[in-house]
């Protein structure tokens, strides 16, 4: 059934530009699988490693400005700029992993929250670099292989295959050994110091980890909206990230996508009808806590169990 489902799933993500009918839609689709990849990247730390982070938008602003001032100072190519980017990622992923994983649960949180308003700060007053709040316009997006990403739909299709190399790497990597580990981590820290699993190390790697896939996700967000600025590092995006893998299901594959369909529809569609939109979030999160404490994947899964049930 999940093979299925699967298959279905892929069916109609390649058929969506066609179902859509719509340039709209096309770009809100772009950028649910923008968040879905920023949500996975950050499901690594809070899902798998029991580590939450408020400061996860600053890889993805690291990233973005990366690439953004390399092109239009430096003048290089989409390619050596997205390399340069994602080297910076995993720099910056690396110090912020020894400092912020000095301590653990409420502790690690401030921490990743301080080293986040850092990048932002940075982005603000750094202007010669940043552009403070005017930010750094006048990108363009890469032509991979010739093929010109200007449009919506070729773009579409790109964003999606990004978007399934990250989910199917992460997939493999949860289901392979290190990633059990990951997990043991999570659930039995002390157990796994006793069999001899250095559990410092393995959350340092996955810090990594996270911050190389949040750098990908940033890639793709400049490229998507050929813009930059410092409200992209902001702690109100840290937290949208969060609330999407919260709200779609901490420590599973389906959990952090399905919760970046919810909040960017709800970003983007409920809030051209709803004035107050944000608090329309604030209340389907609060029932999602209530009745699917879990997240949406799991409450669907349980729904789904019960039917079978009554079925049978």
């Amino acid at each position: 059934m999940k093979r299925v489902l699967l298959g279905i799933t892929l069916v109609a993500l390649a058929a969506l530009p066609v179902l859509a009918g719509n340039v709209y839609y096309v770009n809100l689709a772009s950028q649910v699988l923008i968040a879905a990849m920023m949500a996975l990247s950050l499901n690594l730390l809070v899902g798998y490693a029991g580590l939450t982070s408020l400061g996860h938008a600053g890889f993805l602003g690291v990233a973005a400005y990366g690439t953004a001032w390399t092109m239009t100072h430096l003048g290089w190519g989409h390619f050596p700029a997205a390399l340069v980017a994602l080297t910076v990622s995993l720099a910056v992923a690396c110090v912020f992993g020894l400092i912020a994983l000095r301590a653990s649960g409420i502790s690690f949180l401030m921490i990743t929250l301080a080293l986040g308003q850092i990048l932002w700060g940075l982005a603000y007053r750094w202007t010669s670099v940043t552009g403070g709040d005017n930010g750094i316009s006048g990108l363009t997006r890469p032509s991979p292989f010739g093929i010109s990403l200007a449009d919506p739909v070729p773009f579409y299709y790109f964003a999606l295959i990004v978007f399934l190399a990250v989910w199917g790497g992460v997939a493999v990597w949860m289901g392979s050994p290190f990633g059990a580990s990951i997990r043991g981590s999570r659930d039995q820290a002390r157990r796994m110091a006793a069999l001899g699993y250095n559990v410092w190390l393995i959350r340092w790697i996955t810090f990594v980890v996270a911050g190389v896939l949040g750098g990908l996700g940033g890639l793709m967000y400049v490229y998507y909206n050929q813009f930059i600025s410092p409200h992209s590092l902001s702690l109100a995006n840290s937290a949208e990230m969060l609330l999407m893998v919260i709200a779609g299901g901490a420590g599973t594959l389906s959990g952090p996508v399905l919760g970046a369909v919810l909040v960017m529809l709800l970003k983007n569609v409920a809030s051209a009808y709803i004035d107050r939109w944000t608090m329309l979030l604030g209340v389907v999160f609060i029932l999602i806590v209530m009745y699917m404490p879990g997240g949406l994947s799991v409450g669907i899964a349980r729904l789904h169990r019960w039917v079978r049930g009554r079925a049978a």
